[in-house]
């Protein structure tokens, strides 16, 4: 762990080890903004010019790489600005990045990293504390902004026969902006595959519910994939999404969302993911490609 000046980013803190790298800023955030192998690429979107481009710090900026929301999402509470200096504080092999309380909503995130000293694995765990003196019902939202030029993986229930699944196993939710007929999509039988291109400018966005609690997303022979556990019988925002992916001509985004809870005044909401990355052959095109070269990568995480 060191301090360092990264980027057009000031001052940041960097975890490392054999394997990878992280970079997280203290100025905004909290954000991780870099996440990759060691000396390789970020495999997260960063916001060209940096600190330099905040300008007015009353409104929200997406700088890029990792952040922490609260859903349901609102214009009015979602876009509370995270532009100010972040409290850092170790503790043993993890360190504590915590934003000021939100003037707007009386929420206070923090994001906790803990990078794995034999792997590229790191485990980040997401905390909101309602500091509100009255009841706020909200879920955890871990968004991940990921580089231009990949392919994003959601994974589908298991499929079976008609006779022996006569209930719906699972949900997707569509936005009024959602055009299912877009190129960018490939439906498979078992993957749901999302193609970022930087041709493309319009929005689309899907939501998922994914019992099998994981996503990826593969660019240029890295796959980065996060694993959040999916719980059965909680109510999950946006009509039941536990994974959720938005892409446009810019980046696309891998989300993961927790359970809708009633948090009381000073109650904290956790969500965890765990982060990989891998070398891969390619980008996958079809259920194919994913069930022979990513799958058994899948299969064989902890």
């Amino acid at each position: 762990m060191d301090a360092v000046t990264y980027g057009d980013w000031g001052r940041c803190v960097n975890l490392k080890n054999e394997y990878a790298e992280l970079i997280v800023t203290t100025e905004v955030g909290p954000r991780v903004i870099r996440f990759g192998f060691p000396d390789g690429e970020n495999q997260f979107w960063e916001a060209p010019g940096g600190l330099r481009e905040i300008g007015d710090k009353g409104i929200w900026i997406n700088h890029g790489g990792h952040r922490l929301w609260h859903a349901p999402e609102s214009r009015s509470r979602t876009y509370a600005p995270d532009n100010n200096l972040v409290r850092v504080v170790a503790e043993r092999d993890s360190l504590r990045f915590i934003q000021p309380v939100e003037t707007t909503t009386g929420i206070q995130k923090e994001i906790i990293v803990t990078l794995d000293k034999t792997r590229a694995k790191a485990t980040v765990d997401h905390r909101l504390r309602n500091t509100n003196p009255w009841n706020v019902e909200m879920a955890p939202w871990a968004i991940s902004v990921l580089a231009p030029g990949g392919t994003a993986v959601v994974p589908l229930p298991s499929r079976g026969p008609h006779a022996e699944n006569l209930r719906a196993r699972s949900t997707l939710s569509i936005w009024a902006y959602t055009d299912m007929s877009d190129p960018r999509w490939t439906w498979g039988e078992r993957y749901l595959l999302i193609r970022q291109d930087t041709q493309m400018e319009a929005p689309q966005k899907i939501g998922a519910s994914v019992p099998d609690g994981w996503s990826a997303y593969a660019r240029q022979g890295t796959l980065f994939v996060k694993t959040s556990k999916y719980m059965e019988n909680v109510v999950y925002p946006d009509r039941g999404a536990s994974v959720e992916v938005f892409t446009d001509g810019n980046i696309l985004e891998l989300e993961t969302l927790g359970s809708l809870v009633s948090v009381e005044p000073e109650g904290i909401l956790t969500h965890r993911e765990c982060w990989y990355l891998f070398s891969v052959p390619g980008v996958p095109e079809s259920d194919q490609d994913v069930r022979e070269w990513i799958q058994p990568i899948i299969d064989s995480l902890d």
